[in-house]
Order: C-alpha cells, then sequence, then structure tokens
C-alpha cells in the first residue's frame, strides 16, 4: 500500500531536484529522506530513482509515480477539504428521543424550523420516556434527548454535556367539577380517598406520583396505567380517576382542571448530548433549534431547584 508522506516525498523530489531540497521543505534531515525513498521502492518494488555522482534523479518509473502521486495527494487534499465542509454543515440524520409531553410543544416545531433553515438535515423523532433516554443515548440509539435530570434512576457523568431548558410544574389534574377544583392549589393530603390514574410501573411519573403520594400519609389506589397521556387524560376526564402530570402534559382541548399543589414541585427539563459527537454541526442545530423554540406557558425558565422539586 502505497504510503502519502513517502510520496509526497518523491512528488518534491521531481519539483525540487535534489534530496536536500526536499529535506529542508520537510525541515528533515537528508539521510531521513533518503531512508524513506528506499523504503518506497521497497513498497512499489521498483527502482524509482538512480545515482548520478553526488546526485540522484527520477527513473521513468520514479517519474511516473511522482506525478500521479500528485495527483493522489490533490485528491486526498479535495476529500478532506469535503469532509471537513460536511463536518461543519448540517448534515445527515440525528435521533432525538424526547419524553411524550414535549413532542408537540417542543420537538416537532423543532423538526419544522430545521426543515426550512438546513435542508440536508433529517430529525428523526423517537418517543422515549426519562428511564429509557439516558440508556438509549449512550447506546447511540439517539443523538440527543430531551429529558429531566431529576429522574434518580439515571447518572449524568462527564462524557454528557447536560443544557437547561426549563421548569415544567408537576400539577394535579382533575375532571371538571370535582370538589378539590375550588380551590386554589391543592395538598395532597386531601386526595387520600380518590382513585387515580397513573404511567407504567417503574417510569419516572409512576415513581414520582407514588413517592408525593406516600409522603402525604397514604398509598394511591390506581384504577389504571398508560404509556398514552392522551389516553390518562380521557380516563380523567370521564371522572373515574384524578392525576399528577407535568403541565407540559395537559393540552387546552381535554376537559380536565388543573391546580398547582400547595407544596409546588417541578422537573428540570434538559438537553443531553454525548459530547465528541462525529455530527457536532448537525448537533449542534438541533439544539439551537429546541433552545430557540417559541413561548411555551407551561415551560418557564431554568428552574431553581426548590425543596419540593421531583427527584424520583
Amino acid at each position: 500500500m502505497l504510503n502519502s508522506w513517502r510520496l509526497r516525498m518523491l512528488s518534491l523530489l521531481e519539483s525540487l531536484g535534489t534530496v536536500r531540497a526536499v529535506a529542508e521543505t520537510l525541515h528533515l534531515s537528508a539521510s531521513t529522506v533518503s531512508q524513506q525513498l528506499a523504503v518506497l521502492e521497497a513498497e512499489t518494488r521498483c527502482r524509482l530513482l538512480e545515482r548520478t555522482g553526488r546526485r540522484v534523479r527520477l527513473t521513468p518509473a520514479g517519474l511516473l509515480l511522482a506525478r500521479r502521486g500528485r495527483e493522489i495527494l490533490d485528491q486526498m487534499a479535495e476529500a478532506e477539504a469535503e469532509l471537513h465542509a460536511l463536518n461543519d454543515e448540517p448534515i445527515g440524520t440525528v435521533r432525538l428521543g424526547v419524553f411524550q409531553s414535549a413532542i408537540y410543544p417542543l420537538a416537532v416545531p423543532a423538526a419544522t424550523r430545521l426543515a426550512d433553515t438546513h435542508p440536508r438535515l433529517h430529525l428523526e423523532l423517537i418517543e422515549l420516556e426519562p428511564h429509557e433516554s439516558g440508556p438509549a443515548l449512550r447506546s447511540g440509539e439517539a443523538d440527543i434527548i430531551v429529558t429531566t435530570t431529576d429522574y434518580g434512576g439515571l447518572s449524568w457523568g462527564a462524557d454528557l454535556g447536560v443544557i437547561p431548558l426549563g421548569s415544567d410544574p408537576i400539577v394535579l389534574v382533575l375532571p371538571r367539577g370535582h370538589p378539590l377544583a375550588d380551590r386554589t392549589t391543592v395538598n395532597l393530603a386531601a386526595c387520600k380517598e380518590e382513585t387515580w390514574a397513573c404511567d407504567r410501573p417503574r417510569s419516572y411519573m409512576a415513581d414520582l406520583t407514588a413517592r408525593l403520594c406516600r409522603e402525604s400519609g397514604f398509598e394511591p389506589r390506581v384504577a389504571c396505567r398508560f404509556s398514552n397521556y392522551l389516553m390518562l387524560l380521557q380516563h380523567v376526564e370521564s371522572k373515574r380517576s384524578i392525576a399528577l402530570l407535568p403541565a407540559l402534559a395537559v393540552t387546552p382541548e381535554r376537559a380536565v382542571v388543573t391546580r398547582e399543589l400547595s407544596t409546588p414541585v417541578h422537573r428540570n427539563v434538559t438537553i443531553v448530548v454525548r459530547r465528541g459527537t462525529t455530527q457536532r454541526a448537525a448537533v449542534d442545530a438541533v439544539v439551537a433549534a429546541l433552545r430557540d423554540h417559541p413561548e411555551i406557558p407551561a415551560l418557564s425558565t431554568p428552574h431553581q431547584r426548590l425543596k419540593g422539586d421531583a427527584r424520583g
């Protein structure tokens, strides 16, 4: 296999005429250049140089390889320039893992903007809840995730970059006409006789609901467990349950009311990326689109952690 470094020496020898001139150009000793040219002869199994007195000149085979070598080196330089340009231009597929309630208010608008600003970038959206997204990011299933760092099952090391997006309050979701809807805020202890709609077992919201209820002195009586928040909200609408959900998950068209908790609880919404990704320009473009979102009422500025913040 031809070595580009030695090809360059041979091409310079044709241009400059002497081994010493090649050595001075490359900041090497003349003996080093001579040794490397001898290695090139052994690699090609051709006599490339012939000595005339104290000088060397290229044989016909040497001239051929020097000129073809220059073409090869030029093509390599062009390829490197093209790769560098690709690295600086947002291009290719980026897989974005997003928890359910952030897909339509946050991820879909970002994808729409990117389609206009960076048409060579393809954004693939993957629904991943907080207990799924961290492992997916580390395994390469996702290139970027939108998650919450409040989920206790995740570890955030130096290999990950965390960019705060905002703070999403956890709210009590009630059917219209529910007696607790008359209150401005609700103490969860007042809900001990209620029936609950919850997320899947061991998910972020299921764990958080169980923990907050237990801290209020009761075990929630669960009527259903749905991973789909639309189904969960419909169950609450039917007046068969109440629920705790992130405010982002409660859309205006649902026939429910939300109330803040008397001890406020928030989840900190963040973007997380792997450091040193090879798709730096594309990943940066997606992160910028996520951060430059239109106003989302449920998502306030990055939240300073309060005593009641979500940790489960």
